[in-house]
């Protein structure tokens, strides 16, 4: 890539950044069983070999094998603050990629009684960053993040590491690498497929921040409608009975029952604060206005995470925190006993450390 002058920025054994994507996987694709073998006879004629002249003659040479062979697959990660929760939820939920049903999703191999090898996912902690493995007779896939220069995890790897050529029923030679490329990609894209149908977290990740962050659309900024705001929690509840309005509804409509929300008179939330909220709430994608009236309907995204939402702060957050920090409630509840556990090991903990320093 030098050569030919693509502008590029190296991981230690992947690319982080590159002008010219498409250029450089033709670039990756060229490293073709031919080219391995003529650098490999390159070194093979200046090393002694038992080979005599007639040997020679008869056509005895060295001939080259796969021991082993990694195909990778990097993923550099827009948002590096999610890395970490991101692999993390993947692995909490494939933990059990490794067995038999999955490990065949993941190979396109048919796994029965007589299978050689051990199915099982292991994950394996170096440091604080943990990377998931599943194992196909001696073969494994094994998945991690990268820390990048300045030490936060923004790429995604994905590595499947085929130890022998014959769990796939192929042969050891070196032209045979062709085949063995096709399975360890496939291998790869089959894992993060089996993934995604579990759990997508990134995706809500960047919803959530969608309706919690302020956001610009067509040169027009809005504030953010933030989960612990009164105020954005009584547009959620409005929004939810608005749904239901054949002909959604208007500006006084949403002034009278924000006010009874907030506890306060209608005419003391000025009209100002509720053309705030309405063009915020449009902003966002929670309400559209209906064409040539002025009345708006609630969005089918909306509605969701109107819903999600003011259900979760009103039936979830709120009474289970007071669960949890009353000093002496009447009847304890399991999460509220699980969290006096949790409190009195770490003071014990605390103790001990204290006893040993």
């Amino acid at each position: 890539m030098k050569q030919r002058g693509i502008g590029f920025e190296a991981l230690d054994n992947g690319l982080l950044s590159c002008d010219d994507p498409k250029r450089a996987q033709t670039i990756s694709d060229c490293l073709s069983p031919e080219k391995i073998d003529a650098m490999l006879r390159k070194w093979l004629r200046r090393l002694p070999h038992p080979f005599t002249a007639a040997d020679r003659k008869a056509g005895y040479r060295y001939d080259i094998s796969i021991l082993q062979a990694e195909f990778s697959l990097t993923q550099v990660l827009d948002g590096t603050a999610v890395g970490r929760l991101f692999f993390e939820e993947i692995i909490r939920e494939n933990l059990d990629i490794g067995r038999p049903s999955q490990v065949q999703l993941i190979f396109g191999r048919r796994v029965n009684r007589r299978t050689p090898g051990r199915f099982r996912t292991r994950v394996i902690t170096e440091g604080v960053i943990p990377s998931l493995h599943a194992d196909y007779k001696t073969s494994r896939i094994k998945q991690y993040l990268k820390r990048l220069k300045e030490g936060s995890a923004a790429a995604l790897r994905t590595e499947t590491t085929i130890n022998n050529t014959r769990d796939f029923r192929i042969g050891k030679r070196l032209k045979n690498l062709p085949e063995l490329r096709r399975i360890g990609f496939q291998a790869n894209r089959r894992l993060l497929e089996v993934e995604t149908i579990a759990h997508d977290c990134f995706i809500g990740q960047k919803a959530y921040e969608q309706v919690v962050r302020p956001v610009e659309r067509d040169g027009h900024r809005a504030s953010a409608l933030r989960f612990d705001d009164p105020r954005a929690q009584a547009l959620f509840s409005a929004l939810v009975l608005f749904s239901v309005h054949l002909n959604g509804f208007c500006h006084q409509q949403l002034r009278e029952y924000l006010a009874e929300l907030l506890g306060l008179d209608p005419a003391t939330y000025s009209a100002g604060k509720v053309t705030y909220d309405l063009r915020r709430l449009r902003l966002h994608g929670m309400i559209l206005r209906i064409a040539g009236t002025h009345r708006y309907e609630v969005t089918s995204r909306g509605l969701r995470v109107a819903m999600f939402f003011s259900r979760t702060h009103a039936r979830l957050l709120r009474p289970k925190l007071a669960d949890i920090v009353i000093p002496v409630p009447e009847t304890p509840s399991s999460l509220r006993k699980a969290f006096d556990r949790v409190d009195q090991e770490i003071k014990r903990c605390c103790e001990e450390a204290r006893l040993a320093a």
